[in-house]
C-alpha cells in the first residue's frame, strides 16, 4: 500500500508564495546589478575625463614649450652664424693684409679678433699654413672653431624636440582616454537598457555584456600612465 504524505494547507500556500517571490527577488538582484555598473561606470567616465582634461593640458603646454624652445634655437644660431661671419671677414681683411705685406693693417685686423677666435687662429698660425700643403684651410674649419651660439642653438633644437615627444604622447594619453570613455558610454548603454526588457534571458545577455565592457574597459584604463 503506498503512503501518502499529506501536506496542511498552510505548507503548500507558503510553497506558492516562496514560487512566486523568487523572480522577484532575482529581478531585484539583476536590477540592482544594473545600478551597480551604471554607479562605476559613472564614476569610470568621470575619472577618464579628467585625465583626458589634464593630458590635453600637458599636451598644449608641451607644444607651446616646442615652439617657444625652437624660437630661441633658431634666434640662437642666427647670432652664431653672425658671429661667424665676422670672424670671417676679420680674418679674410687680416689674409689680404698679409698677402699685401702691410704688415701695420694686419695687425690692426688680428687686433680685432674676439677673444674666443684667438686661441683658435694662433692653433691654425702653428701649423705654418704659408708654407705647409696639409694644413688647414683656415681658422673657421679648425676643430677648436666653436660657437657658444650655435652649441646653445643645438641644445635648444635637442630640447624642442624632447618637449614635441612629449606633447605627441600626451595627445595619445588624451586620445586613449577618451577611447576608454566610449566603453563606459557603452556600458550606461546596456545597463540602463536592460532595466526596460521584461525577458529575463535578453536582460542577463545585455547585462553581461555590460560587465564584459566595464571589465574590459577597466583593464584598458589601468594600463594607462596618469597625468
Amino acid at each position: 500500500m503506498e503512503t501518502v504524505h499529506a501536506h496542511p494547507p498552510e505548507a503548500l500556500i507558503e510553497g506558492r508564495e516562496r514560487s512566486h517571490a523568487d523572480p522577484e527577488a532575482v529581478e531585484r538582484r539583476l536590477e540592482l546589478g544594473a545600478v551597480v555598473l551604471m554607479a562605476i561606470a559613472t564614476l569610470a567616465t568621470a575619472w577618464c575625463g579628467y585625465q583626458a582634461a589634464r593630458w590635453s593640458g600637458d599636451l598644449s603646454h608641451s607644444f607651446a614649450s616646442a615652439a617657444i624652445t625652437r624660437m630661441e634655437a633658431v634666434q640662437a644660431s642666427t647670432q652664431g652664424g653672425q658671429r661667424r661671419i665676422d670672424d670671417l671677414l676679420y680674418f679674410n681683411h687680416w689674409l689680404d693684409a698679409q698677402q699685401a705685406g702691410d704688415t701695420e693693417l694686419a695687425d690692426l685686423y688680428r687686433r680685432r679678433f674676439r677673444a674666443e677666435f684667438v686661441p683658435v687662429f694662433e692653433a691654425w698660425l702653428g701649423q705654418r699654413p704659408f708654407s705647409n700643403p696639409d694644413a688647414i684651410a683656415g681658422p673657421l674649419h679648425m676643430r677648436e672653431y666653436r660657437l657658444p651660439e650655435q652649441v646653445r642653438s643645438d641644445e635648444l633644437h635637442a630640447a624642442s624636440g624632447e618637449h614635441f615627444v612629449h606633447g605627441t604622447q600626451a595627445k595619445i594619453n588624451a586620445d586613449r582616454y577618451i577611447l576608454a570613455t566610449v566603453f563606459m558610454a557603452a556600458v550606461l548603454f546596456f545597463a540602463g537598457i536592460s532595466l526596460r526588457l521584461d525577458w529575463r534571458r535578453l536582460q542577463l545577455g545585455v547585462l553581461v555584456m555590460a560587465c564584459t565592457l566595464l571589465v574590459g574597459g577597466g583593464f584598458f584604463v589601468l594600463s594607462l600612465p596618469l597625468a
